[in-house]
């Protein structure tokens, strides 16, 4: 399969194109019904011979490339007049492949777009496209995107999310006029995995459009205060919430990818005396906190209890004992764990326990997970010699 790409420098197309040639590479293989054999990619600096030769020879067609912030709006009648040039050359070579074009959510005839000059630019290259299926007997398929957003998204050009991921990333300041102003948002993995399903012939069709099944409706203000969260977490060590599949997940993924090199690297406050030292490194809202704890040779470290809070060690370096004692009894749970075949121990709430650090030369480094944060104020840590 030959695919046709036009505007593959843009955002969604550098992200299309990127993941096709993954698939193209077989470094993506999950897509197994997807044969690829070259990607056309169109943008503006090409040529018109270049596009006829990838009109005559595409077997099917992503529509991307459009005007969206023209300094005169007359210049808007380009995304009618680029689509046309494209089905011209297919109508030339006789070339019925499937053709995709990535409408907006502005060439609606109704709400707060209607009467814009970029939505009826939008609504003509629809008609046309509907046409030229019906005339050609080739596949259409328009999709009308609400605002994109994800990684390499331009910031200060027309999509907010990017321009205030950039700016907060980057200590820069932010403009938001309304904090209640609604988006509807499409994270750029989730318009790459259409397309992908498109080509298999498997597109999420809404009558005559085509749609995306998930898209995500959150306000200015929200959007900011997540953005705020995330840039604390290289302080407070606290991750927020990030369920599965949501919106704050595909968020806090676009807000990293804006982040400056002096920020992705995060310094940790490591605690230390003479028998070894232990760091902080991540917390959760809801799921504990993770830190590295390192023992010098010879060394026993823990010799406490907790009544709620329970843990897992992992010993990831060096050998040890682990002991635990339940209070009130004289019988000692023991674990002799190495970094060699990692395995992870439970400290059991109500049971006093150490970690020994069995070399007198080397050494051991444990990871270590806590049910919860440590409260200073409530700590549930009370020591007892195992």
């Amino acid at each position: 399969m030959n695919i046709l790409i036009t505007g593959a420098k843009g955002f969604a197309g550098k992200n299309l194109t990127e993941n096709l040639r993954n698939i193209k590479d077989s470094k993506n293989r999950t897509r197994p019904g997807i044969l690829i054999d070259e990607i056309f990619e169109y943008d503006i600096d090409s040529t018109p011979d270049e596009l006829h030769e990838y009109c005559s020879k595409a077997d099917f067609v992503f529509h991307l490339a459009g005007i969206n912030r023209p300094k005169d709006t007359r210049e808007f009648s380009g995304n009618y007049g680029i689509l046309s040039t494209v089905l011209d050359e297919l109508k030339a070579s006789s070339n019925k492949a499937p053709i995709m074009l990535s409408s907006s959510v502005q060439a609606t005839l109704e709400g707060r777009f209607s009467g814009s000059e970029y939505g009826k630019s939008k609504l003509e290259a629809e008609n046309l496209l509907f046409g030229y299926g019906e005339e050609n007997g080739s596949k259409v398929l328009v999709y009308r995107l609400p605002n994109l957003f994800g990684k390499w998204c331009r910031p200060n050009y027309n999509s907010a999310v990017a321009t205030f991921c950039n700016n907060i990333a980057n200590d820069l300041p932010i403009t938001v006029n309304d904090p209640a102003v609604e988006l509807e948002l499409l994270y750029i993995d989730d318009f790459v995995d259409e397309m992908l399903n498109a080509l298999e012939g498997k597109e999420t069709r809404n009558g005559k459009f085509c749609a995306f099944s998930v898209t995500h409706k959150v306000t200015l203000g929200e959007i900011v205060e997540m953005l705020e969260n995330f840039k604390a977490q290289s302080t407070t060590l606290v991750m927020p919430e990030i369920p599965f599949n949501s919106f704050a997940k595909k968020l806090y993924s676009t807000y990293l990818s804006y982040l400056p090199q002096e920020k992705v690297s995060i310094p940790l406050k490591m605690n230390s005396d003479a028998r070894g030292s232990f760091t902080e490194i991540l917390k959760t809202a809801s799921c504990g906190q993770f830190s590295v704890n390192v023992s010098n040779p010879g060394i026993t470290k823990g010799q406490h209890w907790h009544n709620t809070k329970w843990e897992f060690f992992i010993v990831v370096s060096g050998e040890a004992l682990i002991q635990q004692r339940k209070i009130g009894t004289d019988e000692v749970l023991e674990f002799r764990v190495t970094g060699d075949k990692p395995e992870a121990v439970h400290m059991l709430p109500g049971f006093t326990h150490n970690i020994i650090n069995l070399s007198e030369t080397e050494k051991l480094v444990t990871l270590m997970w806590a049910n919860e944060q440590f409260d200073p104020e409530k700590p549930d840590t009370f020591f007892e010699v195992v």
